[in-house]
């Protein structure tokens, strides 16, 4: 977390939102929503996989947003297996208010914002670690960026190349990389920043 990270907190429907936002130094070309991993899990705004797509946006220009899921940190709920999460991060994305937007999402998170994309239309698409073995993920547009680790013990890449295969959809393996991508998270940043449109 950087220290000039601010706190929002956001209306949805089973109460506040705790949002962490990233600006970058000049005027924000635009808005990128991060979604985090499975809640029930660990996965809060903090993962570090979050954290590393939220310093990527900001070097891009973008303002970062990341929310917390319901029942995490100053977020009001519970878990709703990913139902009332979806209608909160489109609750977050409306009060931004912003037409030129990217969303991503790491894991749970990434299977959430595949969701989300059919309903909002975003600039990019980026999923990371995909969680399609817990929560199913819808066909997504071409362009979108799917970054997996080739020894991920959670979702194994087999999975995701079947979900992708019938999209015709490149993954960009990272090799030696397990599900949280401990050590290869400059290789994220790195991938992220390289393939923005």
């Amino acid at each position: 977390m950087r220290a000039s990270t601010r706190r929002e907190f956001i209306s949805g429907a089973a109460g506040r939102i705790e949002c962490a936002v990233d600006k970058p130094d000049a005027a924000a070309r635009g808005i990128a929503l991060i979604a985090h991993p499975h809640p029930l899990y660990g996965g809060t705004l903090d993962n570090k996989v979050v954290q590393t797509l939220a310093r990527a946006f900001v070097e891009l220009g973008y303002e970062a947003w990341r929310p917390n899921f319901r029942g995490v940190g100053g977020t009001e709920g519970v878990h709703d297996e990913g139902r009332g999460e979806l209608e909160d991060l489109a609750a977050v994305l409306k009060s931004i208010q912003t037409e030129k937007f990217v969303v991503a999402g790491f894991s749970f998170g990434a299977s959430l914002v595949a969701r989300l994309a059919e309903r909002v239309k975003p600039e990019w698409l980026v999923l990371i670690g995909i969680g399609i073995t817990r929560l199913e993920a819808p066909q997504v547009p071409a362009g979108t960026l799917v970054i997996h680790g080739e020894n991920d013990e959670t979702v194994p890449l087999a999975a995701v190349l079947d979900w992708a295969r019938p999209q015709e959809l490149p993954v960009v393996v990272v090799p030696g990389a397990d599900h949280f991508f401990h050590r290869k998270l400059h290789v994220i940043r790195r991938i992220v920043q390289a393939n923005h449109p």
